[in-house]
């Protein structure tokens, strides 16, 4: 009886451990003997790099916007090579055609797929990736471990900050001037934050400073 392949993807907030998962699931597919291959694209580690935060770090394809996951699959294949599964990291980043390959691969293949991936961007909107991924997925798995705000409640969404102040929509709340000749470039950076002070635009840092003044309302 021939198995059947199935498209999977795992979703979450950054900071939620869906690298840490991706390198777990590879572990455990090759522990059973399993021959599979890994992908990922813009990792915090560099190009062709799974990592996770935990440190640990494996040797990964790179998948930019060119990169076709159909004709590389036929190649290894057609080469002599075995393929099993595919770990796909930082699936957000892919695109909505990628997607649609990686599906094709499954159901033509009978290649299984685990994806990762966070579903929105910091302006709280849906990647492509991640979207063609949730339309398509044969399961949608939300990881289960959870991301906390600054405030101690559960991250549901991602912030980009320029020096600590949240950017949403190209529209930056700064003290000052950014682009001021002579200041040092913005330190850019991504935090997980609530929904209320994803709405409030209250980061860490911002929050600090708010608490600080006698002059702020409590948030």
């Amino acid at each position: 009886m021939v198995s059947v392949a199935d498209l999977n993807f795992y979703s979450g907030t950054m900071d939620c451990g869906k690298s840490t998962l991706a390198l777990q699931m590879d572990h455990n597919h090759r522990a059973r003997g399993r021959v599979g291959r890994v992908f990922t694209s813009h990792d915090r580690a560099g190009t062709a790099t799974l990592s996770s935060r935990l440190g640990l770090a494996v040797p990964a394809i790179e998948v930019d916007d060119d990169f076709h996951f159909w004709q590389f699959t036929v190649d290894e294949l057609t080469q002599g090579g075995r393929i099993d599964y595919f770990v796909c990291d930082e699936a957000q980043f892919y695109t909505s055609g990628q997607i649609d390959q990686l599906a094709k691969i499954t159901d033509e293949l009978s290649i299984d797929i685990f994806a990762f991936g966070i579903l929105t961007d910091f302006r709280t909107r849906m990647f492509p990736g991640s979207l063609r991924l949730t339309e398509l997925a044969d399961h949608v798995h939300t990881l289960q471990v959870e991301a906390l705000c600054w405030c101690g409640e559960r991250a549901t969404h991602n912030a980009r900050t320029e020096d600590g102040i949240m950017v949403t929509e190209g529209e930056v709340i700064v003290v000052g001037d950014v682009e001021e000749i002579g200041r040092p470039s913005p330190t850019v950076g991504y935090e997980v934050l609530c929904r209320r002070h994803h709405r409030r635009h209250m980061t860490a840092a911002t929050a600090k400073a708010a608490a600080m003044s006698p002059d702020v309302l409590p948030f």
